[in-house]
């Protein structure tokens, strides 16, 4: 068997060029994306703002299935 040391060093050279890259590219990808995003997506808003929703009022207690059925089609729940 004949070993070629110019190929072998070649292929080694390869791959080290190819892990220093890739790992260039995923750590550059995440940079990106922590310098996108948001810090906090679900913090308080700062400012004025204001609650615009209301709660839902309370559901029937009756044990009648159209009082029921009513109340899911009007209000979702």
């Amino acid at each position: 068997m004949v070993f070629s040391i110019r190929r072998w060093t070649s292929r080694i050279f390869f791959i080290l060029v190819f892990s220093v890259l890739l790992l260039a590219v995923t750590g550059g990808y995440r940079w990106l994306a922590d310098a996108i995003s948001p810090v906090h997506p679900y913090r308080e808003p700062k400012g004025a703002a204001l609650k615009v929703f209301v709660a839902d009022p309370d559901s029937p207690d009756s044990k009648h299935a159209a009082d029921r059925l009513r109340w899911f089609y009007w209000y979702g729940e």
